[in-house]
């Protein structure tokens, strides 16, 4: 705590009440949000009472307040302190006295001591502990030398002496400080009696009508929007839903909540963002009637209880998805709406992994950057050796080395240490009144945000509602190709307005043609596309949630494709089996499942059967399952189901737990990928250009989405200073292509053609290309220089356009366009604006279509020339490697082949067990290729560290699904002569 930019004194706040806790999160709330985030600035005039924002805290009602001077100071300055407390504190103060075996313990003691008596205030004893045992001492250190950026050979004296700062039993503190000391210790711990559950969150009340109270407000919004909904009329079943949630709403009081969420999306519809609510929140016919979320009560078995129990008593949780480029807009409104002091982000305590764990603390003990960031780039292990010897020494490491030993154990000690706070992907708490009288609020690193100091597993213990304001990349592409089809039509294009159920939309799903669609265009859902053949919406909503950790550990995934396939019969050992999992087959395959049969089978409460599903996603975490267990089996076997299926069904769900997809999370995102699906079925061209305008997001690069709607006949133009703006845009219809043509006739309306958009190079700024388009208007441009001088672009612009090949049609090909941009005088003086200063062009000769390539990717990451591969072809032939094209046309099953191409993703699911996947891509496709572990782990230089990868195997053909399973690895990286590209790399 500082006084006039000066140190003062070392302050410790204990809050005896629950109004001494408001005051003392509010302290350092206003502590916290006057400084940057990670750092504090905290004046003894903030509890004199004289700070303007916070006079209420004079004195600081409710706590105690402990002094700890520090180790230098002299008995007049304690004794100073010491009367500032007894002035605002009174009986509510104490000096801290700390022993820490130093040579100079007991002249300070006795300096404090005598401080303390002329002031009259008493001591209290403590340890001023920073570990709980003294063997934590090299931990600390480590800890010490990352927190202030130096190794711990150069901290001196930011280090602790000797390793007494640690938690001491009461035989120890005996010997160490008088008894009246420690009877303080007593009567501070007796008179503090505030507990975290006596917080109280309270909803905000703006936003019901005067004259109205919440539960009417609330029922008149839903049968409004039901109306909407349902506009032949409200089926029953929908009304007794619509009743049943009302009713368990307020009696939970829980209105306020509903209203705050819908006023949110309200804002967000009335400015044309599209958003549409997920997860648990789908299970409730009040959000589908308050346009929150998107999923039918009238379609689906919605489960209530899955969403709010009245017997579990915690807050419901409703996440929304927003436009990833417009979510900001949301976040302002509710920030302008409740006002900073009462509305900020959710925190997240990040914390150390295995990586930064290696890298923070390699350099803490003073291991070279380039090792420390080499290994921790490189890091792999097994489950009983969380990082290998061979990875020590692919890196050069030894293990017997000690330097190198005790690098290993901090490192692991580390990990699971929270690291920094940062802020949640979009949960917002919102208070009646001041949030930090609740929890302390600081700023977040993005301008113009707040965060609390919780995480979200704090705000359920303690009841406080959140609403998560999430970003969804897919929904930015599928608005802005929504919009691009409109303008194709001439009329507007709405999510609702895309024709359901359409068969040919469903046949490139199942031929597992979805690049760049959402969700099913990983290399998993892919795979799974030709077997599970989804032919309609509640398809969609298996294939969503059936590639899943949960499906797959629990066994559910095979005997499920079985029974649809009608190789295993349909088995229902009741009818309360049956109505709870005919939809899947008899196989439960999502968590409302989960809860019906533990409800229908074995008479558990909705709120039991929700605490089971709670403690099975627990099982190797915690524990906790047994009790639910034996009763779930016990019940079953009480009404007559064999022993054998009651133990099934507590092992799927124990593999199920908390990786299963809600049933009404899957249907919310089905709705996606059907849309998605059909975009690009329909236009792909509009797909393609909202997907280039949305980046950065998705499975894919926009490499391979060019790619692949190249292949669908689309026809992409080169970014051009003469016609681009900085979206990608549509322009006037194509013309036939020999690529095109086999497309032409599917597609009900002509493509148009995908001109790039000045965002696709790098480096280039927005600024400069709206100036450039802006300029364009007055007429085209005659020149370089004359491009230079009415857009006012500088060097750098010029580098750029020129780098990227975009001024092809003012200087021609691109060294001739580089010359000519680095001739022009681009410094800014009046004198010449009006001046020629572009020496004469001089002839380049024309540059070879590899060294157009490697300049294509340099700049913009994609090419619309040949694949580089294709350059490589007759080289790689020589080699014995075949195409994508010809392992899928005419490859046979157990063949041994040859494969090579660029790899553009390599994946380790966690429920592979060690097996990665990996996709290489030439000029004509991709081949998927399967790596056991013990290849991977003797091979892994070649499978993670080359970007061009030949792979010798045995071709596997079965169901639709084609792979490569590896035997042999080569990295041909060197053919690509410099060429950088980049995988996306997913473990």
């Amino acid at each position: 705590m500082t006084t006039g930019g000066r140190p003062f004194a070392r302050l410790v706040f204990l809050a005896q009440d629950r109004r001494g806790y408001g005051n003392l999160s509010e302290l350092i709330t206003l502590a916290r949000r006057r400084a940057a985030k990670g750092s504090y600035v905290a004046h003894v005039a903030d509890v004199e009472g004289k700070t303007a924002k916070a006079p209420h805290l004079a004195g600081m009602a409710g706590c105690l307040v402990l002094l700890l001077p520090e180790k230098d100071a002299t008995e007049e300055a304690i004794f100073s302190q010491c009367m500032w407390l007894q002035t605002w504190f009174g009986d509510r103060a104490w000096v801290a006295a700390y022993r820490w075996m130093e040579l100079d313990d007991e002249l300070r003691l006795y300096a404090l001591e005598v401080a303390a008596k002329r002031a009259g205030v008493p001591i209290v004893a403590t340890a001023s502990p920073l570990m709980h045992c003294t063997s934590r001492k090299p931990l600390q250190d480590t800890l010490t030398a990352v927190r202030v950026g130096r190794p711990v050979q150069e901290c001196g004296y930011d280090l602790l002496s000797n390793a007494q700062q640690y938690l001491r039993g009461r035989a120890v503190l005996a010997q160490e400080f008088p008894h009246e000391w420690l009877a303080e210790t007593v009567e501070v711990a007796r008179r503090c009696t505030f507990s975290l559950e006596e917080l109280r969150y309270e909803y905000p009340d703006e936003i019901v009508p005067p004259g109205l109270t919440p539960a009417a407000h609330l029922r008149t919004l839903t049968y409004n929007g039901a109306g909407v909904r349902f506009p032949q009329g409200i089926p029953p079943k929908v009304v007794a839903q619509i009743e049943h949630e009302l009713a368990v709403i307020e009696r939970l009081q829980y209105e306020p909540y509903f209203l705050t969420v819908e006023d949110i999306v309200r804002f967000a519809r009335s400015r044309n963002i599209l958003c549409q609510g997920r997860g648990s929140a789908a299970n409730s016919a009040v959000c589908y009637c308050l346009g929150v979320t998107e999923v039918d009560p009238a379609r689906m078995n919605v489960l209530f209880e899955r969403f709010i129990s009245e017997e579990r008593k915690e807050p419901p949780d409703i996440d929304i998805d927003f436009e990833h480029q417009r979510r900001e807009e949301v976040m302002q409104y509710i920030y302008r709406k409740y006002g900073r002091d009462r509305a900020a982000l959710t925190g997240v305590v990040t914390t150390y992994r295995t990586k930064s764990a290696l890298r923070d603390v390699g350099k803490a003990l003073g291991f070279p950057l380039v090792i420390a960031e080499q290994l921790a780039k490189t890091a792999y292990g097994t489950d009983e050796q969380w990082i290998s010897d061979a990875c020590l020494a692919e890196n050069n490491l030894d293990r017997s080395r000690q330097s190198v030993s005790q690098w290993i154990e901090i490192a692991n000690e580390v990990r699971g240490f929270p690291r920094h706070l940062s802020q949640h992907t979009g949960g917002f708490v919102i208070a009646r009144d001041k949030l930090s009288r609740l929890v302390p609020v600081e700023n977040a690193a993005m301008e113009d945000r707040s965060i609390i100091q919780w995480d979200k597993d704090d705000l359920d213990v303690l009841g406080l509602l959140k609403v998560d304001c999430l970003a969804l990349g897919m929904l930015t592409a599928i608005h802005r190709a929504l919009d691009l089809v409109g303008l194709k039509r001439g009329s507007s294009m709405r999510m609702q307005d895309v024709p359901a159920e359409d068969p040919l939309t469903y046949q490139m799903i199942q031929k597992a043609d979805t690049v760049g669609v959402f969700q099913i265009e990983s290399r998993a859902q892919m795979t799974m596309l030709p077997r599970l053949q989804p032919v309609c919406f509640y398809d969609l909503v298996i294939q969503v949630a059936i590639v899943r950790p949960g499906p797959i550990q629990g066994g559910m995934v095979h005997p499920y494709l079985r029974r649809r396939a009608g190789e295993e019969a349909i088995e229902y050992p009741s009818e309360e089996i049956r109505a709870a999992t005919e939809r899947t087959l008899g196989i439960p395959l999502f968590q409302e499942q989960v809860m019906h049969i533990a409800m229908a089978a074995a008479d558990f409460t909705p709120g039991e059967a929700d605490q089971l599903r709670r403690a099975m996603g627990a099982w190797r975490k915690r524990g906790g399952l047994e009790v639910h267990q034996q009763k779930l089996i016990q019940r079953m076997l009480a009404k007559g189901y064999t022993q054998e299926f009651a133990d099934r069904i507590a092992k799927q769900i124990e593999g199920f737990g908390s990786y299963g997809f809600p049933e009404s999370h899957a249907a919310s995102f089905a709705l996606l990928v059907y849309v998605s699906c059909w975009l690009k079925r329909h236009h792909p061209d509009a797909f393609l250009t909202a997907l280039l305008n949305s980046q950065p997001m998705g499975f894919y690069a926009p490499a391979q989405l060019v790619r692949d709607a190249r292949e669908h006949g689309v026809v992409i133009r080169p970014v051009d200073v003469q016609v681009s703006a900085w979206d990608s845009v549509l322009e006037e219809p194509a013309k036939a292509t020999n690529l095109s043509a086999r497309w032409d006739t599917r597609y009900k309306e002509p493509l148009r053609a995908v001109r790039l958009g000045f965002s696709r190079i790098g480096g280039m700024r927005a600024a400069a290309a709206e100036r450039i388009v802006a300029a364009r208007s007055a007429g085209a441009f005659t020149s370089v220089e004359d491009l230079t001088r009415r857009a006012e672009l500088d060097a750098h612009d010029l580098k750029c356009l020129s780098g990227a090949d975009a001024l092809l049609t003012l200087a021609g090909h691109r060294p001739n366009a580089v010359w000519e941009a680095v001739g022009v005088d681009t410094r800014p003086t009046r004198m010449l604006r009006d001046a020629r200063t572009l020496e004469d062009a001089i002839g380049f000769a024309t540059p070879d279509e590899g060294a157009e390539i490697f300049d294509d990717y340099a700049t913009m990451g994609l090419t619309l020339r040949r694949h580089p591969l294709a350059l490589l072809r007759h080289q790689l032939a020589g080699l014995g490697v075949l195409t994508s094209e010809s392992l899928r046309m005419s490859a046979e099953n157990g063949q041994k082949v040859r494969a090579s191409g660029i790899v553009t993703h390599r994946q380790q699911p966690s429920t592979a067990s060690g097996v990665i996947f990996a996709t290489l891509e030439d000029e004509t496709g991709t081949t998927n290729i399967i790596v056991w572990p013990s290849i991977a782990e003797e091979q892994r230089r070649a499978l993670r560290g080359s970007m061009l990868l030949t792979v010798d195997g045995i071709w596997q053909s079965e169901k639709g699904v084609q792979s490569l399973v590896a035997s042999q690895l080569t990295d041909h990286t060197n053919l690509l002569q410099g060429l950088r590209v980049s995988s996306r790399d997913f473990r």
